[in-house]
């Protein structure tokens, strides 16, 4: 069942939710500095926390990430319960549910920023990259994946970019602009200056996320 939308007031534990996107971005940049220096928080995990979000919720970002085992986003942030509305799929490709999983995290929940979330080594690109330079596609509907990563490897081959980390950032820009494309709920929000989506690339060995992309009221 879909969790009722917080109207009002919001849970005891988090009565002024973040409504600046740039403000949102921050936060989270701040905790990764925090997860990065080994030195995190770990706030909002404790038992009143999950006492006070059990009748609603109000997280500040939709975080659409890729699927890969070492991108927990709450750890990767130090976010906790309610923080973040997670969406995950591999290689961040989007689909009708991913789209309307973030719609809902925006219009519903009243989510201020929408994080595309890439990392280097990602292998829904590297299968890409395969399957373009040797001819080996993927069976099952793995397949699927791996030809709507496609087009994001060809827009960078198409401007000179042979490095796979780089065509890593180069899918996260082309996730950033496709989500504000094809959800006309979500370019609203953004063309009003209330939501901004923004793309974030991790590298796995340090742990550091850093913006490659914005669309949106974000410095």
């Amino acid at each position: 069942m879909i969790p009722t939308p917080i109207s009002g007031p919001t849970a005891a534990s988090d009565p002024d939710p973040i409504s600046d996107p740039g403000e949102a971005l921050r936060v989270l940049l701040e905790g990764n500095a925090r997860f990065v220096a080994g030195n995190p928080e770990h706030p909002n995990q404790d038992a009143g926390r999950r006492a006070a979000l059990a009748p609603a919720q109000r997280p500040f970002a939709v975080l659409f990430g890729c699927s890969d085992s070492r991108l927990a986003a709450e750890i990767i942030f130090d976010q906790g319960l309610g923080d973040l509305f997670v969406v995950r799929t591999a290689g961040h490709v989007t689909g009708a549910e991913a789209l309307g999983s973030i719609e809902y995290g925006v219009s519903v929940l009243g989510c201020a920023l929408v994080v595309v979330l890439g990392h280097d080594s990602c292998g829904a690109v590297a299968a890409a990259l395969d399957s373009l330079e040797q001819g080996r596609m993927p069976g099952g509907f793995v397949r699927d994946v791996v030809e709507r990563v496609t087009p994001s490897v060809l827009s960078a081959k198409a401007a000179g970019i042979e490095d796979r980390d780089a065509i890593v950032d180069e899918h996260i820009r082309q996730t950033v602009d496709l989500l504000v494309e094809r959800s006309q709920a979500l370019a609203a929000k953004v063309a009003q200056g209330t939501v901004a989506v923004v793309g974030l690339s991790y590298r796995l060995r340090d742990g550091q996320a850093r913006q490659v992309a914005a669309r949106g009221p974000v410095s």
